[in-house]
């Protein structure tokens, strides 16, 4: 599917939070429907969206009738269940594509796709038992983070080690969840750039933006990012890498750390 959806189509969307809900309003004013799924009740996108299911992702009654009903599918967030999308996209395309989902489910994942694009990341390491987490601690150093590779958001699933007596305690609290250790990044700000790419590839980004945070939690985005105009085009870029080599259909928020050694990529998000 290349093709811009005719005026009246309708666009599948899996989850029903805040980001559901922006699409809805989005959609809504280029004319085109919104159709949610999501397993919870009264989410907040189904005020705005045309039409809601409201079912689990194991029911393969009702994402087979979602699918029926809409052009394209896309997400609202990452954790689908991989068993629901295979079901999907057997019937409609899914938008972005199914490799970015994979690649930004997993921190783990994420870190190595990035660093193998040969883009700078914080130094990691998988933790997955006491004598992985001492391996990495001896290898990083402290402080660091370790994180639960999947689930966690606004400095949830992640846990500050100062000191290397408090890395088992540490690894005790993720209660046994597959978890990756981050060095810690000495960085002056925080940038984002939002990208959009085609499906014929053409690639378009907002100015950076340069985002504050407190207690984990995204509190202040300013736009344009008051940033060299050279680091600027660095950072559209290499958002422009990331997109390409993913061939990324949709919208993509690139996190990145401002050091005095260049650009360290944080994580990347499909956005609305």
């Amino acid at each position: 599917m290349t093709d811009p959806i005719a005026p009246g189509g309708t666009i599948g969307i899996l989850g029903g939070g805040q980001l559901g809900r922006m699409l809805s309003v989005a959609a809504a004013r280029l004319g085109l429907k919104t159709h949610v799924f999501e397993p919870g009740a009264n989410p907040p996108a189904g005020d705005v969206a045309h039409k809601v299911t409201t079912a689990e992702y194991d029911d393969a009654t009702a994402l087979e009738a979602f699918a029926a009903s809409v052009d394209v599918i896309t997400y609202e967030f990452e954790n689908i269940p991989t068993a629901a999308l295979d079901l999907l996209e057997r019937h409609r395309p899914i938008r972005p594509r199914r490799e970015a989902l994979r690649v930004s489910q997993d921190r783990l994942t994420e870190k190595t796709f990035l660093s193998d694009l040969g883009l700078g990341v914080a130094p990691f390491a998988a933790v997955d038992s006491a004598e992985d987490m001492a391996q990495a601690i001896e290898m990083i150093g402290v402080p660091a983070i370790l994180k639960t590779r999947r689930f966690g958001y606004d400095g949830k699933g992640q846990v500050r080690i100062d000191t290397r007596e408090t890395a088992g305690s540490a690894l005790d609290s993720l209660a046994g969840a597959p978890a990756i250790l981050e060095g810690m990044v000495d960085f002056t700000s925080e940038i984002s750039v939002i990208g959009a790419r085609s499906p014929r590839g053409d690639v378009a980004a907002f100015d950076p933006g340069m985002n504050v945070h407190v207690g984990g939690i995204l509190r202040t985005t300013t736009v344009p990012a008051p940033i060299p105009d050279s680091l600027r085009t660095d950072a559209v870029l290499l958002a422009g890498r990331i997109l390409n080599a993913l061939d990324y259909v949709g919208v993509m928020g690139v996190e990145l750390f401002v050091t005095p050694d260049g650009l360290i990529v944080n994580e990347i998000a499909p956005r609305v």
